[in-house]
């Protein structure tokens, strides 16, 4: 296929990098929801796709606080339903309208949550593709690395992962980053996390968190301690999926644009990086899960077009 190259009206500048993808959104699929018990007796909504029997599965892990309506989600699952295959967008704990009622939640290197849902998928689809975009595509990395030669997915694709934890958050949280970006995801994280304290009371310090402004401080106030690590740097350092690229056997697509402003070029990966079952693909536009193509105002064809067919070279006969 084609690599991606942003449309004429679309380069140059930061035109890609703040591009409202959100603004091309097509309308949802008609979603089959269900509500799955987890391991640890929460709950988390999954919804799907029907396709033809014997086709391939398809499963895309969402972004932070994203869900099955994000603007990629809809985006592939269309192409997927298009071709006729299955089609499944787990949500994360607190995601998709489902509250989350333990003191965890969900964080990027939660590898053991991609391993049951892929797990409990495969146990009726066993030709299994995953795509995570965002921190669903680092915990996806994690899971592919952790696993080796045990991955569930026949293949697997991450796209805008956040590799280098340190590097995305740091990035983040200073600038453009954190007036845009940290600022939205602050708007709905700080909620979630004073409801789970509502719940489980001393959990953390409630003043600290409505007062965190950046990832450093809400990630040391809340995420790290709630899911096993001792503060910020070591929940970035052993969260991130980079250092594990080299361990991945199944084939693995890493697709990360130059000009994310999620993650600064210097942290990307090169081949020294990688195992010789990743592929990378680092175009120079394409911004955070944007990759616009076409005519203005342009379309969102090109990402899901990339992955079914990447996919397509790992389909059993």
């Amino acid at each position: 296929m084609t690599p991606y190259q942003a449309p004429r009206w679309l380069r140059g500048g930061h035109a890609q990098t703040i591009w409202p993808a959100t603004m091309l959104k097509q309308a949802a699929p008609d979603y089959r929801r269900e509500l799955w018990a987890t391991p640890d007796g929460g709950q988390i909504a999954v919804d799907r796709i029907d396709g033809q029997a014997g086709q391939p599965l398809v499963v895309l892990f969402h972004g932070l606080e994203g869900s099955s309506h994000s603007h990629y989600a809809i985006a592939l699952m269309r192409a997927v339903q298009a071709r006729g295959w299955h089609g499944v967008v787990p949500h994360f704990r607190g995601c998709g309208g489902v509250e989350n009622t333990l003191p965890r939640a969900y964080h990027a290197g939660d590898a053991a949550e991609i391993g049951w849902i892929c797990t409990r998928l495969a146990a009726v689809h066993p030709q299994l593709f995953a795509a995570g975009v965002s921190l669903g595509g680092n915990m996806l990395l994690r899971h592919m690395g952790e696993m080796r030669d045990n991955a569930i997915p026949l293949a697997a694709a991450a796209i805008s992962a956040p590799l280098d934890l340190a590097a995305a958050s740091t990035r983040l949280d200073h600038g453009v980053g954190r007036l845009l970006y940290t600022r939205m995801f602050m708007n709905t994280l700080k909620p979630k996390s004073l409801a789970q304290l509502q719940r489980h009371p001393g959990l953390f310090d409630r003043r600290a968190v409505q007062k965190a402004r950046t990832f450093g401080e809400f990630d040391n106030l809340v995420t790290a301690p709630l899911h096993g690590y001792r503060n910020v740097q070591d929940y970035w350092r052993r969260a991130s999926s980079k250092p594990l690229l080299k361990q991945i056997t199944r084939p693995t697509l890493v697709l990360n644009a130059v000009n994310d402003p999620f993650l600064p070029p210097h942290a990307l990966p090169g081949p020294a990086d990688v195992s010789t079952a990743v592929q990378l693909e680092q175009p120079r536009e394409g911004g955070h899960v944007g990759f616009v193509s076409g005519p203005f105002p342009g379309t969102l064809a090109w990402l899901p077009q990339r992955l079914l067919a990447f996919f397509d070279s790992y389909q059993r006969p």
